[in-house]
């Protein structure tokens, strides 16, 4: 049974082995055509001039790193990541919130300009102070638990009978 794997793990390739088509799908769950058309129009490097066609795994192992590296999108300091629409954005009116998960560290809340989804960027409170010059952030206070309240009440409507 072929696992579907949207990112085939380079690790799982031995670099020193030379690999067949049908074993480099079996290898990294994807479907021998897959393999087919990266050797055909993606430029992995293959021995094809005798049958069965093989693949070196070192070059398999840098034409798989190398797919990785250009998908990869670094976002600038006033961008976040889109999951979304797939592409790095700037918050919407350049507005963030900013809300406390530890002392140390927190998530920047933003919106979307396109499709409005939450945007949402970890970043540490020491790196806060910077980046109130790219945005304009709104600190949010976190909110109690149960467990930081001096008597926590389970039952918020006992006593309101009357």
């Amino acid at each position: 049974m072929i696992r579907r794997n949207r990112r085939p793990d380079w690790r799982r390739i031995k670099t020193l082995r030379s690999y067949t088509i049908d074993e480099v799908a079996r290898v990294l769950h994807v479907h021998r055509n897959t393999v087919r058309h990266w050797i055909r129009h993606c430029g992995l490097p293959a021995i094809t001039d005798r049958r069965p066609h093989l693949i070196h795994g070192a070059d398999l192992v840098a034409f798989l790193k190398a797919r990785r590296a250009s998908n990869r999108r670094r976002c600038a300091p006033d961008e976040f990541f889109c999951l979304k629409c797939r592409q790095p954005r700037r918050s919407a009116g350049g507005m963030v919130d900013y809300q406390a998960i530890t002392p140390a560290r927190g998530v920047l809340v933003g919106l979307c300009p396109v499709c409005e989804t939450l945007l949402r960027r970890f970043v540490s409170q020491a790196r806060l102070a910077s980046i109130g010059r790219e945005f304009n952030v709104q600190v949010k206070r976190r909110q109690e638990s149960l467990r930081d309240t001096a008597t926590p009440h389970l039952d918020c409507h006992f006593g309101d009978e009357s």
